[in-house]
């Protein structure tokens, strides 16, 4: 059995003189988590919707197990499930009865749809309340029913995009332990978000991706490992900082400083060389150190360091 389930080839996707994805590939492996990260109008709304079969390609391909994905539309699109970003839900109608119409519209009828519905209620632990109307429901509660429907059909693929967003911590934990346990009984999924966290906890592998492209691809732990930087803070007791910081900026584990008043903040590669050095230039220099921080690196530091920390909207 291939272990590829989805393959995109290339992906590009054009609006006029704007490219909103320029060349996006990857593979997808049967039975994992797959997060997809990047900052506002990267490109990742835009895969997702060429992935789903939302949209078309301007360029590239897709492959569902083989199936090419634009001449095998029918066949790869009822394999596929999609949480969208956006509550597509009725909200004067239960839970219940979205399931129903849903499910309808998959196909499903009589005793299969029944059957298909309370074990989704079960899934995103909605049976007791299944039978009161969407707009009475917190907004977590209103995700939980967006992923059930994404479910109904028993996908291979189910994409989630954004699935937490302005959800109370109650219900985040709901959804992550229901995604866990869909993963564990074998349901592949991608998965974006923009809370690190989540893909730390969740993803076997990430791509981030900024400017319509992959920047980078690897499992949380070995992009942490490649590309995070621990940050170090000082603050020093009796003066400024710019006489030490011009000397800890030339030493070699040192990848960047920044500094103003008595502190400064510095990214290393090795941090733990880099502090016996800073000291020591401190100590030569008669100076004070009055408060240390080591903030461990993490995927939130990769993220930043591979696409800024300016705002996007």
């Amino acid at each position: 059995m291939n272990s590829e389930l989805l393959v995109a080839r290339n992906l590009k996707k054009s609006y006029g003189s704007r490219m909103a994805v320029d060349g996006i590939s990857f593979t997808l492996a049967r039975g994992e988590i797959f997060g997809l990260l990047g900052p506002n109008g990267a490109g990742k709304s835009t895969t997702i919707s060429m992935l789903a079969g939302l949209i078309q390609p301007s360029e590239g391909q897709i492959f569902v197990e083989g199936l090419e994905m634009q001449a095998n539309m029918k066949r790869v699109k009822a394999r596929l499930g999609l949480v969208p970003q956006e509550l597509a839900l009725y909200p004067t109608l239960s839970a219940r009865d979205n399931l129903v119409f849903f499910g309808q519209i998959y196909g499903l009828r009589g005793k299969v749809l029944r059957q298909r519905i309370d074990q989704v209620l079960e899934m995103i632990q909605l049976t007791d309340r299944a039978g009161e109307p969407i707009q009475n429901y917190s907004g977590g509660m209103k995700r939980r029913v967006n992923l059930g429907v994404g479910l109904l059909h028993q996908p291979d693929i189910l994409f989630l995009d954004e699935p937490t967003v302005g959800v109370d911590p109650q219900s985040r934990n709901a959804i992550f332990e229901s995604v866990e346990a869909l993963n564990r009984a074998g349901l592949t999924i991608i998965y974006t978000t923009h809370y690190m966290e989540e893909a730390e906890r969740l993803c076997q592998r990430v791509a981030i991706v900024d400017h319509g492209q992959v920047i980078a691809l690897d499992t949380p732990a070995n992009l942490v490992r490649s590309l995070g930087d621990e940050l170090i803070r000082i603050e020093i007791a009796d003066g400024e900082t710019e006489g030490i910081s011009e000397q800890v900026r030339r030493l070699p584990s040192v990848k960047s400083l920044t500094h103003q008043g008595q502190q400064m903040e510095i990214r290393s590669h090795r941090p733990q060389e880099t502090l016996i050095e800073v000291l020591g230039i401190t100590s030569r220099l008669g100076k004070r150190v009055s408060a240390l921080e080591i903030l461990e690196a993490n995927l939130e530091t990769v993220f930043l360091t591979l696409t800024g920390k300016r705002l996007r909207e």
